[in-house]
């Protein structure tokens, strides 16, 4: 399928955890089957020219600035902290998280300047300087690595600056978010100087990517209306161009398919209803190609 001169694009993926994760499902949404390669730290693609690499996440931005990888997938918040010299080729949508400052729940903490001349522990350390930095605050900034928020129950610090998804972790340890400081989500990154043959490979990879996206952010959807529903329902509905609309048996009434925004979809469903729709089907797109 692919003539490349045996070139493969090499992609460096988090070996463990919940990235990791999401990182494969996109490779297999994309039509991209990995050899098995459960515990080991390098294996390669069946059925497309991409071989892998399964790295800590704190090394992936190195190792692709390195050139030892083509590309990677990784959190915005190691890529800042890391500052490597590579490229952001993609936002992924998926892993999102925060960066966020917390206290001990007892704290009355009233604003960001309380956090003047106070210790704070983390393992971001430059995304929390420019923080810092931003609000004109000066405090004393423990870099440490793992178990951050047991720092202050130990009186190494006085609040912490650490990963929040859901904030169960926060409050296991007696702590409460009080800041956000950076906002994140997986990103592709890629060395900025790849050969014309990788790069054909890329831009491969990411049609298939964004074709993912698409449909993720899209239904397909199908009902029934009356003819003289079908003005208003088609103002409704403009899908991709425009609906596809065909006769139904009885007569007086068609079937109308489209395509509808995810973000959209509850109002429309509530403004076809209104026009007269019945029978609404919504289906979820596997790809689309627009």
């Amino acid at each position: 399928m692919f003539d490349m001169e045996n070139v493969l694009l090499r992609l460096a993926l988090q070996k463990s955890g919940r990235l990791s994760e999401d990182s494969l499902n996109l490779i297999s949404r994309c039509g991209i089957k990995m050899n098995n390669g459960l515990g080991t730290l390098k294996t390669s693609a069946s059925n497309f020219p991409m071989e892998f690499l399964f790295l800590r996440d704190d090394d992936i931005p190195g190792y692709v600035a390195d050139g030892v990888a083509d590309i990677g997938i990784v959190g915005e918040n190691v890529l800042f902290e890391k500052n490597k010299l590579v490229m952001e080729v993609h936002k992924l949508g998926f892993s999102k998280c925060r960066l966020s400052i917390a206290v001990p729940r007892e704290v009355n903490y009233k604003g960001v300047s309380d956090l003047n001349g106070k210790r704070i522990a983390t393992t971001y350390p430059r995304i929390l300087q420019r923080f810092l930095d931003e609000n004109g605050i000066e405090a004393k900034i423990h870099e440490i690595s793992g178990s951050v928020e047991i720092a202050p129950n130990i009186g190494l610090a006085d609040a912490i600056c650490d990963i929040v998804s859901t904030g169960s972790t926060l409050f296991t340890n007696g702590l409460k978010e009080v800041e956000t400081v950076f906002r994140s989500e997986a990103v592709l990154i890629g060395h900025p100087h790849l050969s014309e043959t990788k790069q054909q490979i890329l831009h491969k990879f990411l049609f298939r990517i964004k074709a993912h996206q698409t449909a993720q952010n899209n239904k397909y959807i199908l009902l029934n209306a009356p003819k003289e529903s079908l003005e208003t329902i088609i103002k409704i509905l403009p899908g991709m161009k425009s609906p596809t609309v065909t006769p139904l048996a009885q007569e007086g009434w068609v079937s109308v398919h489209s395509v509808i925004d995810e973000n959209d979809f509850w109002d429309k469903i509530e403004l076809l209803k209104d026009a007269g729709a019945q029978g609404i089907l919504v289906i979820p797109i596997e790809k689309m190609i627009i």
